[in-house]
């Protein structure tokens, strides 16, 4: 090897047979440059050659893979295949190399010829039965793209172009004889820092002539990365959205720092003005907020059981109208409530219904009577109804704390609380028509518990929110101008139905749409003044005071009988017998005291019945 590079000699007349090449070759043949590019004139022809013999590729030598030259190859001349095992400069196998033919580069390695670049002036064909043409291309025709060249071949390029040209050539080499100066071939290539140096009796090589700048010159594919590589795959941003990015983000900003002024703004204008700007700022003590819940037995604790099932009745009559409150008894819709609640409406009225909630619904009478001032009225398609449990008015002791619930003056869900102040206050209520049908007989539960107009009808609770009596009546005071026309409010005498009577009673106005009194047989001079309850001369219809084969009439009751006491109870008048009586059930027993004629007598007595109005 000279230096890497062959040396020129002079190649073969036009017409003369090409020669042959080194012992061992294959018969494949290499394009050479002509011995003198005037005897050959303009052709430029090139005679073919025969390869030198193959041998081992030596590993210190030039690296097998090839530099890749500024111009495409042209396509290699179709020659039997022969495969050439390199190896790379990085003591890595090199791959094979197979249909390339080989040539010696004058260092005894042999390597693959380098195909002749495309856009180069090709010489013309000679005449010649093995000589291939090849045609130049046009010479405004501008160079073809350079595909990809065998790693081998661009070897043997470099290391054609690296060796001085005015060294002798081995024998059998191709000389540059004919090529151009400014020939790519020529122009200098590096080699790795692991090639081997030439050898010491070969002369050192002159500096390459300079060349044209190319691209691909100085390309060493074992060079170290400059930089790491920067392609992503991810797409370029463009200029303009680089600036939309950066108007999103200012817009950002200034949204988040005018929502940190105003919240901060918020916050001091928010101090300012609950404690003032300065000076002695005065800010009373308070106490937390306490849970909602209560305790049971407390009046709110009764009054928030309660209220569900509390409703408050506006009834629509064609000569008056009026208010009252009253209590559910059932899911089915059954509402109790006082007679004179909802007397008013009469036979075309109209019934109303409001529910704790809000809701409202229309009523229509299920039964009433006068004489118990009772009555049941029902709401249809109304779910969810809570029925108010029933306590016992038997075991109610005077003294027990009650609740009262209604609406006095149409101000609906008013809690009132009290005491039970006594016990069988025997009253009588109603009778405005003047003919004593609508008067009521009522063995009441008396409380001081604040009643008014409104409360009619409502529940009396216990301590746990048990109903224990029906708010009917009150008494008031004389407002003092006697016309007796002004509406009186409580002055602390309130009066309940016990709730064992208001049961009896509702039971029988929903089963059969009235209720039974229980009844004596007799008439009662309702004139006599003194102490007890006399019985009359005669009766109502002007027939005997004692009915025959009444109650009283089997029991053994005499016309002027004065009857003082019931079952051990002191009677004092008419009105109170009736109370006392009615405080019973039909088919009750009573023990009588009587006095007739200067004596005492006793007297049992089996109730009757008799219908209701």
């Amino acid at each position: 090897m000279d230096e890497g590079k062959p040396s020129a000699v002079s190649g073969p007349g036009e017409g003369t047979a090409p020669r042959t090449g080194p012992t061992g070759s294959d018969g494949d043949f290499l394009l050479g440059p002509p011995e003198d590019r005037a005897s050959v004139g303009e052709t430029d022809d090139f005679e073919l050659r025969p390869p030198a013999a193959p041998q081992d590729w030596d590993s210190s030598s030039t690296p097998p893979y090839g530099v890749p030259g500024p111009w495409a190859p042209a396509p290699p001349v179709q020659h039997p295949a022969t495969t050439t095992s390199v190896s790379s400069p990085h003591g890595m196998p090199g791959p094979e190399v197979r249909g390339v033919p080989e040539v010696p580069d004058g260092r005894g390695t042999v390597i693959p010829a380098p195909p002749m670049p495309h856009g180069s002036p090709t010489p013309a064909p000679r005449e010649g039965p093995d000589t291939p043409a090849f045609a130049p291309p046009p010479v405004d025709q501008p160079p073809a793209p350079a595909p990809a060249v065998c790693l081998a071949a661009a070897a043997a390029a470099a290391a054609a172009a690296a060796s001085p040209s005015d060294a002798p050539p081995p024998e059998g080499q191709p000389s540059d004889v004919g090529r151009d100066a400014a020939s790519p071939m020529d122009a200098p290539v590096p080699f790795p820092a692991s090639a081997t140096a030439p050898p010491a009796d070969q002369p050192p090589a002159s500096p390459p002539a300079p060349a044209t700048p190319n691209p691909w010159q100085n390309y060493d594919p074992w060079a170290p990365v400059p930089g790491p590589l920067q392609q992503t795959g991810a797409a370029m941003d463009t200029e303009g959205a680089r600036r939309r990015r950066a108007r999103r983000a200012l817009l950002v900003g200034a949204l988040l720092l005018a929502l940190v002024a105003g919240g901060i703004g918020g916050v001091v204008g928010a101090y300012l003005e609950r404690n003032g700007v300065g000076g002695d700022v005065v800010e009373l003590p308070q106490a937390e907020k306490e849970p909602a819940g209560r305790a049971p037995g407390t009046v709110a604790g009764i009054a928030s059981r309660a209220l569900p099932s509390v409703v408050t009745l506006h009834v629509t009559g064609a000569e008056e109208s009026g208010t009252g409150t009253g209590f559910v008894l059932d899911e089915r819709g059954h509402i109790l409530t006082n007679n004179h609640v909802v007397e008013p409406a009469g036979a075309h009225g109209a019934i109303s219904v409001t529910f704790q909630s809000g809701d409202t619904a229309e009523a229509t009478v299920v039964g009433r009577d006068s004489g118990y001032d009772l009555a049941v009225v029902e709401v249809s398609g109304v779910g969810g109804l809570r029925p108010m449990p029933l306590g016992n008015s038997d075991s109610v002791q005077v003294g027990d704390p009650v609740v009262a619930i209604g609406a006095p003056f149409d101000l609906e869900g008013t809690v009132t609380s009290g005491i039970i102040s006594a016990k069988e206050r025997p009253i009588t209520a109603g009778g405005e028509s003047g003919q004593g049908s609508d008067v009521s007989y009522v063995d009441a539960l008396q409380t001081d518990a604040p009643i008014n107009p409104g409360n009619s009808g409502g529940p009396l609770l216990d301590s746990r929110a048990r109903v224990i009596g029906i708010n009917s009546a009150i008494r008031s005071a004389d407002d003092g101008t006697g016309s007796g026309t002004g509406q009186a409010g409580s002055i602390g005498l309130g009066f309940a139905i016990p709730v064992n009577q208001a049961k009896r009673v509702a039971e029988e106005l929903i089963n059969t749409g009235r209720a039974t009194h229980p009844v004596i047989g007799v008439t009662l001079d309702m004139a006599y003044t003194g102490d007890g309850a006399r019985v009359g001369t005669k009766g109502s219809d002007g027939g005997p005071a004692v009915t025959a084969g009444g109650p009283g009439d089997k029991a053994g009751l005499k016309a002027g009988d004065v009857i003082t006491g019931v079952d051990g109870r002191h009677v004092h008048s008419g009105d109170e017998l009736i109370v006392r009586t009615r405080a019973h059930r039909p088919g009750d027993r009573l023990r009588l005291t009587l006095e007739r004629a200067g004596r005492d007598i006793t007297l049992t007595l089996t109730l009757g019945s008799s219908g209701g109005s």
